[in-house]
């Protein structure tokens, strides 16, 4: 799983950042990643934790040199993801040029509902609501780098594999979350990933 950073440039300025000229990259874990439905864990401690509505981009097959032009063929579809952050831990890795647990905690990158083919990912709405509540309308194409020149960015360093995906970056509007909260991100086209919000319980892992 790649994430984007600051790939709107609403969203670098809501955040007080400079506009990036090159992709702004980090990786989320596999075990960070949930479906539709299931249940973003707020962790014990935390202070801050943050939606983040995008686009995911999921890879069809091996890619490694492609240029811009065929990115594209290398897309088996299309699905909604909420890149769940860490603002104080984040924070303080990004202070040293790093950037990981504040992103990479368990069941903080939902995606979902469905993987969708045949869509055009520079015209795509990307809307987050907070229990029924709009806090992000934006549109893909307002992106920074496009999602094929990401394809083609990422592959001339690293060799892409089936079922890598790629969360694209999020619009502007982005804010916190609570325990019992529920996070929808809906793309026209794609549906709706819905997820609420619980604690973490310890108890559980000491089992």
């Amino acid at each position: 799983m790649f994430g984007l950073g600051y790939n709107y440039r609403a969203h670098s300025n809501e955040v007080g950042k400079p506009v990036p000229d090159v992709p702004v990259l980090f990786m989320k874990p596999s075990t960070s990643v949930i479906g539709p439905e299931e249940s973003i864990v707020y962790p014990d401690g935390a202070e801050n934790v943050h939606f983040e509505g995008e686009l995911t981009v999921v890879i069809a097959k091996r890619a490694r040199h492609v240029p811009e032009s065929q990115s594209l063929d290398y897309v088996l579809g299309y699905t909604c993801g909420n890149d769940i952050s860490d603002r104080v831990v984040q924070r303080r890795e990004s202070a040293f040029g790093c950037l990981l647990a504040g992103k990479g905690y368990d069941t903080f990158a939902p995606i979902g509902p469905a993987i969708v083919t045949g869509l055009d990912p520079a015209n795509l709405q990307i809307i987050t609501r907070v229990n029924g509540e709009v806090k992000q309308n934006g549109a893909t194409a307002d992106l920074l780098f496009s999602v094929p020149y990401l394809i083609s960015y990422l592959s001339r360093y690293m060799t892409l594999l089936p079922g890598d995906m790629i969360m694209t970056g999020t619009p502007a509007g982005v804010g916190p979350i609570k325990v019992g909260d529920t996070i929808e991100v809906e793309i026209p086209g794609i549906g709706v990933l819905r997820n609420t919000v619980v604690a973490e319980d310890r108890s559980i892992l000491a089992r």
